[in-house]
């Protein structure tokens, strides 16, 4: 647990009122399937997607096991990738990380995501819908305002695993089991973490057990880890959203430093030391 696959479309064209928002709760949730095509390229081959991509947030940590981190975000210019502003400190799985399945190829030279083993996916993933509990927000990407009865599925066996759904949609019975309601505020104890967030689109193809409902949100006390997401303050996720812009394909790594070491060049990543 700790992201998000896709979302049930809602094709009432009946429902005006609600239309815009329910469109981009569904729509703008899904997340079309990519399954590791990248199972063809050598593992520190280029991953499928970085050459497009103008922006990138990049997470290191020292380790498999750190279960912190320092995020810098980077724009390509002239073909070479330029930091903006400072490094920020965050926080990711509280076992670490792990690889993830993403643009990347598949990794066997370190641990591998598990659904509820604590680690957050390492790798190269695109940067999904933004979300909240407020109705907006100031970002360019997709938003969906979360309500009381959105949930993420980390059910496994569930045919809705790695989804955020409406429950008023599919039903009680479909979300039995899940540990992840949206509006966590609500059904949490006023939990504030995903009061402001976005999708890093891990295990878009939903292997089970693979791992879901991986996010960038709030963090719920400076260093406080998570079940398997990155977790930021409030004023680095809101400058997070209003930079981001889905024209520019953004896409998120987490890397432990030596993987670092090993994959930037290949990867199209910038050299390691603007990445520190």
């Amino acid at each position: 647990m700790g992201g998000i696959d896709t979302l049930h479309r809602s094709n009432d064209a009946a429902n005006a009122a609600n239309g815009l928002r329910r469109y981009f709760h569904f729509a703008l949730f899904a997340i079309a399937a990519m399954t590791s095509a990248c199972t063809g390229l050598r593992t520190d081959q280029v991953p499928d997607g970085p050459a497009q991509a103008q922006q990138l947030v990049l997470v290191t940590t020292a380790d498999w096991d750190a279960n912190q981190g320092r995020m810098q975000r980077f724009e390509r210019a002239g073909g070479q990738w330029h930091a903006v502003g400072d490094a920020a400190a965050v926080t990711i799985g509280r076992a670490g990380s792990a690889w993830g399945l993403g643009l990347h190829a598949p990794q066997t030279d370190g641990p591998s995501k598990r659904e509820g083993d604590g680690r957050a996916p390492a790798g190269m993933f695109r940067i999904g819908t933004a979300f909240g509990y407020a109705d907006d927000v100031a970002t360019a990407l997709p938003y969906a305002a979360m309500s009381a009865s959105d949930y993420c599925i980390d059910v496994s066996q569930s045919p809705l695993y790695n989804r955020i759904v409406d429950a008023d949609e599919v039903g009680a019975a479909a979300i039995e089991g899940s540990t992840e309601p949206m509006r966590r505020d609500l059904h949490a104890g006023g939990d504030q973490r995903y009061r402001q967030g976005f999708v890093i689109e891990h295990n878009a193809s939903r292997v089970p057990g693979a791992g879901s409902c991986i996010f960038a949100h709030l963090w719920k006390a400076p260093g406080e880890t998570t079940a398997g997401c990155t977790a930021m303050d409030d004023a680095r996720m809101s400058q997070l959203l209003a930079w981001l812009r889905p024209q520019a394909q953004p896409v998120f790594v987490l890397l432990p430093r030596a993987e670092y070491q090993k994959l930037w060049k290949s990867w199209g990543l910038p050299p390691p030391g603007d990445a520190s």
